[in-house]
């Protein structure tokens, strides 16, 4: 097993040498080498908000599950807190369209 190792290591080496002997001579990285760091395409659909969301649209997202996803109880936190703070304003524009609304006058 450490015979393995130690070859795994020196095959390792090699590599980080050989890419950065190209780069230093200022030949281009390999193909292979440069997608790396690109940012894998998702077949998951998006998690998807109305223009205006209320707080219903809140409580009705749900996030897919991954193997290095976020922590749920932190996501659920935030989403709750944001959630109370549109309810809170939704009922604030609210009361203040009603108070801004002109009294309907009763014909005499």
């Amino acid at each position: 097993m450490s015979f393995f190792l130690v070859v795994l290591a020196i095959v390792i080496a090699a590599g980080l040498v050989w890419v950065g002997a190209s780069v230093f001579r200022g030949r281009p990285i390999p193909e292979v080498l440069d997608r790396g760091l690109e940012e894998p395409l998702s077949g998951l659909p998006p998690v998807l908000l109305p223009e205006q969301p209320s707080a219903d649209d809140i409580d009705r997202i749900r996030f897919s599950l991954g193997l290095r996803g976020y922590r749920m109880d932190q996501v659920d936190d935030v989403l709750e807190r944001l959630r109370d703070r549109i309810a809170e304003q939704d009922a604030e524009i609210a009361r203040l369209r009603r108070r801004a609304r002109p009294e309907v006058e009763a014909p005499e």
